[in-house]
């Protein structure tokens, strides 16, 4: 990630899908945007409730250490309110860069796209339900 820049108004938008919240992170994103995403998905898990957080990474090239561990501790929040995160859709490259990193992601869930987040997240399923290759990182 990057510092950021006087001016800088970048929001990353927090949809709900039900009892569900499905934040698509795309491009670069600097610092202060990541920060107020952590804030606003908190705040949005408290306010409606949500049983779950989809954070899909599809759109994002590089990865760095402030990044990993923000959506470490987006996942620790939710948790902490009773929400389950599951995050999807990380290319090869970000994979790499997280091992390379030594960033565990402990408490998250990851699957390989939105669809299997979403099934994953119904009520009553479970990673070995889905027969996919979700796993705790």
């Amino acid at each position: 990630m990057t510092a950021s820049r006087p001016g800088d108004s970048a929001v990353v938008p927090v949809l709900a899908l039900g009892d569900i919240l499905l934040v698509s992170l795309q491009g670069e994103l600097h610092d202060s945007v990541v920060e107020q995403l952590q804030q606003d998905i908190t705040q949005r898990v408290a306010r409606s409730e949500a049983s779950g957080v989809v954070v899909e990474v599809s759109g994002v090239e590089i990865v760095d250490s402030f990044l990993g561990r923000v959506i470490a501790e987006i996942a620790a929040d939710a948790r902490l309110l009773a929400a389950r995160t599951v995050l999807c859709g990380m290319r090869p490259a970000v994979v790499i860069t997280l091992v390379e990193l030594g960033l565990t992601l402990p408490g998250l869930v990851t699957v390989l796209d939105v669809e299997r987040a979403l099934e994953l997240l119904q009520p009553g399923a479970s990673e070995t339900a889905l027969g996919t290759r979700a796993g705790c990182a």
